[in-house]
């Protein structure tokens, strides 16, 4: 958090349980991106994501007090964002779940000539870099819940393992063999069908329109594209020395991060502005 030493945050942290809120609004906004990031590759798609980012940060909010420094706030943010994520049910793939085998054999078997052009004008290479990007963050859709979030703090937050399985509530062995199958999984998928990431017969150039007519982006609505990438340091507070659980490390390079939405942004700083704080101090 912007560098700041455990004695710094904690002062910050009590400060803002204690009623101060522009201690409280450097906290929360210190942590947006990251619980952003993690719901995105969670739910899968933008509007879900801030929606439960939203739900999230407020959660942060009200449990604030309880903080004790245990662990780092970041570790702590973590595990509440991911048992929220974990059973929240009103994201789009909760109501229509994916599976590996139908992202298969919708590649080998999708019409993807019979569509006319769709783009509305919008540059194709756009179009195609949008696919890739929604396509590889909603293929994690395919793990269960579990899975994606040792998946999402290996490869994308790359935690260490003592950190990820004191978060998940596994041991740091435990978590680093199940990493290491899943991003197999994962990477056996892009190589068997991916012409972007391996030598599959799918490219995102070609399924444009196909994915335009099936609802998978939209030209006027460029979330990923769109988006401004978040920076580096905010996301790797957790970082301590990740283990080379398996050579995989760089088939994974899809795993951006983004800056916030700002709508998001601007629902924290008027729920703050409207609120008491005693929100916090009896929660």
């Amino acid at each position: 958090m912007d560098n700041k030493t455990n004695e710094e945050l904690l002062l910050l942290i009590r400060q803002a349980a204690a009623g101060d809120k522009s201690a409280l609004e450097t906290v929360i906004l210190s942590v947006q991106d990251l619980v952003f990031n993690l719901s995105l590759r969670m739910l899968g798609t933008f509007p879900d994501a801030e929606d439960a980012s939203q739900e999230i940060l407020l959660k942060i909010i009200t449990h604030l007090s309880s903080f004790r420094g245990e662990s780092s706030f970041s570790t702590w943010v973590f595990r509440i964002a991911l048992n929220h994520l974990k059973n929240y049910q009103k994201h789009m793939f909760a109501k229509f779940p994916l599976s590996f085998e139908f992202y298969g054999d919708d590649i080998l078997n999708g019409k993807i000539d019979d569509v006319p052009d769709l783009t509305q004008d919008v540059e194709k290479s756009i179009l195609a870099e949008e696919l890739k990007l929604s396509c590889t963050n909603v293929m994690l859709q395919c793990l269960d819940a579990e899975s994606r979030c040792i998946f999402i703090l290996g490869t994308m937050f790359r935690v260490d393992s003592r950190i990820a399985g004191d978060i998940l509530g596994i041991t740091p062995e435990t978590y680093r063999q199940r990493l290491s199958r899943i991003r197999k999984k994962m990477a056996e998928f892009l190589g068997e069908y991916c012409g972007e990431y391996g030598c599959g017969k799918c490219h995102c150039i070609n399924r444009v329109n196909y994915a335009i007519q099936n609802h998978r982006i939209s030209p006027d609505k460029l979330d990923f594209t769109g988006a401004a990438p978040a920076a580096y340091q905010t996301m790797v507070e957790v970082k301590q020395a990740m283990e080379a659980v398996d050579d995989l490390s760089e088939e994974f390079s899809f795993c951006k991060t983004y800056q916030s939405p700002e709508a998001l942004k601007t629902f924290i700083k008027k729920f703050l502005d409207s609120t008491t704080i005693s929100v916090i101090q009896n929660a």
